[in-house]
């Protein structure tokens, strides 16, 4: 199978995209499937039972570095998904994606370069990019 690459990827939402041309039904289906990402994820704690959240506030000692937070802090997530909720994630955050690079395409912005600039940045800053 080939390596898609972003520009490939941009090029076919660019010539698929046909019912939602303008930016305000771009920005509403991205919002919609960022919701249905976020859902996805909640079924499969809610319905499916695959997967569960345990989340408490993040006990950091006074004296912890920035290297120690990496194994102090936590996902909470516990366990993994299936192989039904997996597929249905993918799906959604695909969707996610298609639309992510449609408001690129009306801004004629590079999802490349967006990826390289925010991929430089994170390697210039490095754990001082607290996110």
């Amino acid at each position: 199978m080939k390596e898609m690459q972003c520009a490939d990827f941009q090029s076919a939402v660019s010539r698929f995209l046909l019912r939602h041309q303008s930016v305000l039904d771009i920005l509403s289906k991205y919002q919609e499937s960022a919701a249905r990402s976020n859902r996805a994820v909640v079924k499969a704690v809610t319905s499916c039972g695959c997967i569960e959240i345990r989340a408490a506030k993040a006990k950091l000692p006074p004296d912890a570095d920035l290297d120690d937070l990496r194994q102090m802090l936590s996902s909470h997530v516990e366990g993994q998904l299936c192989d039904n909720c997996r597929e249905t994630l993918i799906q959604e955050v695909g969707l996610n994606l298609f639309y992510l690079t449609a408001l690129c395409n009306v801004f004629d912005i590079s999802l490349q370069e967006v990826l390289q600039a925010e991929t430089d940045k994170l390697e210039t800053l490095g754990r001082y990019n607290l996110t």
